[in-house]
């Protein structure tokens, strides 16, 4: 879609502006001056994650909150326009992923390498920060990832969330003997799993309460799966169908809903000495049977967003030790109506996965 010119005659960037509760608008977004190690990218890719549509619903998502109007997006891969003075990975043209939060390696996190819990963090459509769901961003080059010649640009786009179940499995020291539960069949239930396939997990276990996503899971690779209810007075006897299905003791669940319900049953289904890794953030507080967990020896680990993540997805997707093309269900153009579409569908869930933007 044309977007109108500015005087001397270049292209008016525009940007999927997240205005009010429900309400997205295409409007022109002025971009930051280019830094000498900064990289100026034609987005090509860009996909839809859970926390854009909370922001859309509720204006919130956990204690941030959006107080002005603010570009969403952050699943995302585009082409190099052009490069900072001081770039020298890069060259226009390149096709490259890009990690959406830029850290300030001055704080004690950042100096220990774990950037990801930078207090100082400016994250992609994480307010007051603007999002990527754009014709053209500004990005730090170094947060810039180049794709092999056989990744696409959707793949490119996928590494964010992709990064999420890496992240997780390297947390949870996820290997070859590490039999898995996955507590929900969303998307980062299924990249933990594709994940924690790539890091050798040898049996893998996945619950959900749709029929859908757990068709979805097996189809992916899922060793069995056990449809679950929401129903708290369920826990025992899922427990037991898990263990069942596992065949062997459950080393590590990863919850990647983040109820009380699936952090139960976690907490009860994993085997003495083992991990329960919670990636999902369903609910903020939670009454958990942790006192018997604990005196089995059981840890609960926490994860925020990923770290050093992005290499080692793109080497997933080049060597083909992980698929996401099938993750990839919907696909939309940058226009205000295929946007509203886009976020609807994104929201309904049902058959809709990962819905993915084509700019």
């Amino acid at each position: 879609m044309s977007h109108g010119e500015t005087k001397d005659g270049s292209e008016v960037n525009m940007a999927a502006w997240l205005v009010g509760i429900n309400n997205l608008k295409i409007q022109p977004f002025e971009l930051p001056p280019l830094g000498p190690f900064d990289v100026r990218v034609q987005m090509k890719a860009v996909g839809i994650c859970g926390s854009d549509v909370h922001y859309l619903k509720t204006m919130r998502c956990a204690d941030f909150v959006v107080e002005e109007p603010m570009v969403i997006g952050h699943e995302c891969a585009g082409i190099i326009q052009e490069v900072g003075s001081e770039v020298k990975t890069l060259v226009a043209g390149d096709r490259v992923a890009l990690e959406p939060g830029i850290s300030c390696w001055r704080c004690n996190q950042c100096k220990e390498g774990r950037y990801n819990l930078c207090p100082e963090m400016k994250f992609f459509a994480t307010p007051p920060v603007h999002g990527s769901l754009a014709n053209q961003v500004v990005h730090p080059a170094d947060l810039c990832f180049k794709l092999p010649d056989n990744v696409s640009l959707e793949e490119g786009a996928m590494c964010e969330p992709l990064s999420v179940g890496v992240h997780a499995c390297r947390r949870a020291n996820i290997g070859p003997e590490t039999n898995v539960l996955i507590l929900g069949a969303g998307p980062i239930g299924l990249v933990t799993m594709l994940a924690a396939r790539a890091f050798g997990a040898p049996r893998i276990v996945i619950t959900d309460v749709d029929d859908y996503r757990l068709s979805v899971a097996k189809k992916l690779g899922a060793d069995d799966i056990v449809k679950v209810s929401t129903n708290m007075q369920d826990v025992a006897q899922e427990v037991e169908q898990i263990q069942k299905a596992m065949g062997a003791g459950v080393e590590v669940s990863f919850d990647c809903a983040g109820f009380n319900k699936t952090m139960s049953t976690a907490l009860s289904a994993t085997c003495s000495g083992g991990k329960v890794c919670l990636v999902g953030m369903g609910h903020n507080e939670m009454t958990l049977p942790l006192t018997p967990a604990a005196a089995r020896e059981v840890d609960v680990i926490g994860i925020f967003r990923y770290k050093n993540t992005w290499p080692l997805c793109l080497e997933f997707l080049r060597s083909g030790k992980i698929d996401v093309k099938p993750l990839i269900t919907h696909r939309y153009g940058f226009s205000q109506k295929e946007v509203e579409e886009a976020f609807e569908t994104s929201a309904r869930g049902s058959t809709a996965i990962k819905v993915m933007f084509n700019l």
